[in-house]
């Protein structure tokens, strides 16, 4: 039987927890489905596996489980979850139990090897017991360090039997050492008492100033002998398990007190976006490039703005710009097309940076763009995350997600988690690329060079092909290390790949904004037009003459492109 905490026994006398309380099943008939529990204050229940199964409280009890504890509420480990060398070592540690539960490593007498059984292992002169004394005496002689590499330096004959028992239920997994492993979260020393303790010194902690563990700890200490005087001796865990306790529940607690305590406000959800799909979720984020460049070649050193558009799932970067100062909603708004928009295959990129996807070949690509495209993939998005800067949260960027049919997602307040992806991109791309360049600040002034400002060569337009190209040919290809998807958590991937089999599992959509969008997406202006004042707007096909009648103004709303004063509308000029 399986609930949402995992299988459970329901034979005779097995214990399972029901709404936070531990019952133990007297009687089961399992033909008509039915359960008799009683729990350890006698109170009893008559109850059906339907209900058992279909319960959100119901899970297996830890206590005298007959499962390894590192098995218990979840999928039994197994090979796949180990790393080679790690395999290497349950395969040796087999071998040594078949020879002392068998005589012959391979477990069989029929593949025995050449000089086996040994005389200290032969099933027909020896008992099982004296063969895993022997097995324990010839571990121990091994030599300290390989005996610790292979986890057998502190092998008994205690060992060899719980080894014994776990093979015949769980084949090689038995030899597996739990510390491989995640941890089970059990805690016994951890009761409701302590419990309760932990989480009111943790409200308490949040209204004080910061405060070291030991504190912490003695708060604890205090808050059990005011509250459970009057109950049975209540024992408090060591510190080092309330330390390791404080970490799980509520972080490492690195972050300012003012920021923990405004964070702790906001009560979690509960509630997880999986993403699963390329455009699902693009994360936007702007940070001062840490490399110092010119305006021209003869120009000043000046520092730029970087914003980056982040795939969350393939993790690509699908789009990017320079600004030479802090980045506006319009820049965002670019930012934004240039996702949908796919990116031409720039003079001197090789055919290796060619659009590289199966399934839409990159001529009839090219022969739909009008051009040869790079391999970086476009899409229109479904949510924009972004933080709460004031380009994000404007009215023209209302406006933005009403035109492209997306929607603009805030990241919660101090939950930088919520864009974590694209924070981690900004640091790689740091190291990978932006250490490498000539003038280079740091991180901050303290680890600053001499003069970055001599150092700095490159111009904008020569650090945007730069990063441009890098993006295509290197991050596109780079294996990722910590981050894999759920169908494949154990393989490698890079975020072409993923875009690759995103394309053969659903397909590709291969459709390109019309140039209508790049006006639409334009900060808007409303302009008034006098009594005695004419103007002439440009409209295609033709020009139009647009005259006042009497005094009344007549208003017009119109796009302003900032990099060019004059153009206001589409092929129009309304001069300033």
């Amino acid at each position: 039987m399986s609930s949402a905490g995992g299988l459970l026994d329901l034979s005779q006398g097995s214990r399972l927890v029901l709404a936070g309380e531990e019952w133990e099943v007297t009687s089961f008939v399992p033909q008509l489905g039915h359960v008799h529990l009683c729990s350890d204050a006698g109170q009893e229940m008559q109850t059906t596996v339907r209900a058992l199964v279909n319960h959100p409280d119901c899970l297996a009890s830890t206590s005298g489980s007959t499962v390894p504890a590192i098995h218990r509420g979840r999928q039994p480990g197994g090979l796949g979850d180990l790393t080679d060398r790690q395999r290497e070592i349950v395969l040796i540690r087999y071998a040594h139990l078949m020879e002392a539960e068998t005589g012959f490593r391979s477990g069989d007498r029929l593949r025995a090897a050449p000089e086996e059984p040994k005389p200290s292992y032969d099933p027909d002169l020896t008992t099982l017991t004296e063969r895993r004394t022997a097995k324990v005496a010839e571990l121990k002689a091994l030599p300290e360090m390989e005996a610790r590499a292979m986890g057998l330096h502190l092998i008994s004959v205690r060992t060899l039997m719980r080894w014994a028992v776990n093979t015949r239920r769980f084949g090689l997994a038995g030899c597996i050492d739990g510390h491989w492993l995640r941890r089970t979260g059990d805690r016994p020393t951890v009761t409701p008492q302590i419990r309760e303790a932990i989480f009111a010194v943790r409200e308490e902690s949040l209204h004080r100033a910061r405060m070291s563990m030991k504190s912490k700890e003695a708060l604890i200490h205090q808050y059990v002998r005011e509250r459970f005087e009057t109950e049975e001796e209540v024992v408090v865990p060591s510190y080092s398990t309330l330390w390791r306790v404080w970490r799980e529940w509520f972080g490492p607690g690195g972050a300012r007190q003012r920021y923990a305590a405004s964070g702790a406000r906001h009560k979690p959800t509960g509630q997880h976006i999986v993403v699963h799909r390329p455009g699902q979720v693009v994360a936007l984020d702007t940070t001062v490039l840490p490399v110092l460049v010119r305006e021209s070649v003869f120009g000043e050193p000046v520092s730029v703005h970087l914003t980056l558009a982040l795939d969350v799932y393939s993790h690509s970067i699908v789009a990017f710009r320079l600004t030479l100062v802090s980045d506006t909603s319009t820049d965002v708004a670019m930012l934004v097309r240039d996702v949908m928009m796919p990116l031409p295959l720039r003079e001197g990129w090789g055919d290796d940076m060619e659009w590289p996807y199966p399934g839409v070949p990159a001529t009839l690509v090219a022969e739909f763009v009008g051009h040869r495209v790079a391999a970086l993939p476009f899409f229109a998005p479904e949510t924009i995350t972004t933080d709460h800067g004031a380009v994000y949260k404007n009215h023209q960027l209302v406006d933005v997600q009403r035109v492209i049919g997306a929607n603009i997602l805030p990241a919660r307040v101090l939950r930088p988690t919520d864009k974590q992806a694209v924070e981690r991109a900004f640091g790689a791309i740091q190291s990978l690329l932006l250490e490498k360049l000539p003038g280079y600040r740091g991180v901050d002034v303290a680890d600053r060079g001499t003069d970055p400002e001599v150092d700095a060569v490159l111009t904008i337009e020569q650090m945007e092909h730069l990063i441009a190209r890098w993006v295509v040919r290197i991050w596109q290809n780079r294996q990722l290390g910590e981050y894999a998807p759920a169908w494949d958590p154990g393989g490698r991937h890079s975020p072409n790949s993923l875009i690759a089999a995103a394309m053969g599992q659903g397909g590709f959509a291969l459709q390109i904004p019309s140039p209508d969008l790049y006006y639409e997406l334009l900060r808007t202006h409303t302009v008034g037009l006098y009594d005695g004042r004419g103007v002439k707007i440009w409209t295609a096909p033709a020009m139009l003459e647009a005259r006042v009648v009497g005094s009344q103004p007549v208003w017009a709303v119109v796009p302003r492109d900032r990099w060019n004063a004059s153009s206001y509308s589409r092929g129009g000029m309304f001069p300033q």
